[in-house]
């Protein structure tokens, strides 16, 4: 988690000195999903999709540092070699499918990683991070509908923060608790707090486990906060005032030190220890992402299909 927040800082600091292709989304109050969801997933078959804010995600599956951020930047030792940008960080080896700059879009191709669990009798469990805006597009309503019919290991995991790009939820959508809409596709839901990254890895391996097990598709909605705008184009003015210094009281880095002092015995210093780690290693990796050379322009005519 502290890695996730400190590249995420980086990302935003090189984004305003114009070294990021393209805009980027972030992730920075959502951690605690992406981390407690993806550390659910024990079976190396399992995948993972995930939305344009999927930073966070992709690195809480495995991927590397240093090969996430030379792709932010464009550069030919990025996770894409350079040509996927922010919105599509891909890095199958470790189960992340990709990210997808389509709102939805990916929720199909989650469907699809779960059926070929289900017809290799794999085990593997296919999980979709998704936000509350992409409850209202056809393809999520598609593929619950499918993964019940086809009673499919798939988990969907919806960031609930409370804004669909730059307008509140309750200005698009009729329901305050999107985890109701599973009822429509006869699918277990639940919803967790999505600040607390033990309570979201425990919902997360009770669907996981019950999803390998034959018992189906879940719905599970985290209740969470982007600290940031939607977009670095976004100094988020919409908000309630008030409202981000609520949810800042309620970081989900603030919250699992809490909880790890008050419930395990662990120590101030050692949380300064991983804080101090984790953004050295994140000034390593972003060193080394910005001495990774461009793609040469023959890169263009690779990975193309006619």
């Amino acid at each position: 988690m502290s890695e996730i927040r400190f590249f995420e800082d980086k990302v935003l600091q090189l984004f305003t000195k114009n070294l990021v292709r393209g805009s980027t989304h972030l992730c920075q109050g959502q951690e605690a999903v992406a981390v407690g969801a993806c550390a659910a997933l024990t079976n190396e078959e399992d995948t993972m999709t995930c939305t344009y804010r999927g930073h966070g995600a992709v690195l809480a599956m495995g991927a590397s540092l240093f090969k996430s951020m030379a792709e932010i930047l464009g550069r030919s030792d990025g996770l894409c070699g350079g040509k996927g940008g922010s919105m599509h960080l891909t890095d199958v080896s470790c189960g992340a499918l990709g990210s997808f700059a389509v709102v939805g879009a990916h929720l199909p191709i989650t469907v699809g990683a779960a059926f070929t669990a289900d017809y290799r009798q794999t085990g593997a469990v296919s999980l979709a991070f998704f936000g509350d805006g992409a409850t209202n597009t056809g393809a999520f309503h598609e593929s619950l509908n499918l993964a019940s019919v086809w009673n499919l290991p798939a988990v969907f995991v919806c960031e609930n923060n409370l804004y669909g790009e730059y307008s509140p939820l309750s200005s698009t959508t009729p329901v305050e608790r999107l985890s109701r809409r599973a009822d429509s596709y006869a699918m277990r839901s639940d919803v967790v707090d999505g600040n607390d990254v033990l309570a979201v890895r425990a919902s997360v391996q009770a669907a996981v486990e019950r999803a390998r097990q034959g018992e189906g598709p879940m719905l599970l909605e985290a209740l969470t906060y982007r600290q940031q705008g939607h977009s670095r184009t976004d100094p988020a003015t919409y908000r309630p005032e008030g409202e981000l210094e609520a949810w800042l009281e309620r970081d989900p880095l603030i919250v699992l030190r809490d909880r790890a002092i008050a419930e395990f015995g662990l120590r101030e210093e050692q949380f300064d220890g991983i804080s101090d780690q984790a953004r050295a290693d994140v000034e390593e990796a972003t060193d080394r992402a910005m001495a990774s050379p461009d793609p040469e322009p023959s890169a263009l005519y690779s990975d193309v299909y006619a």
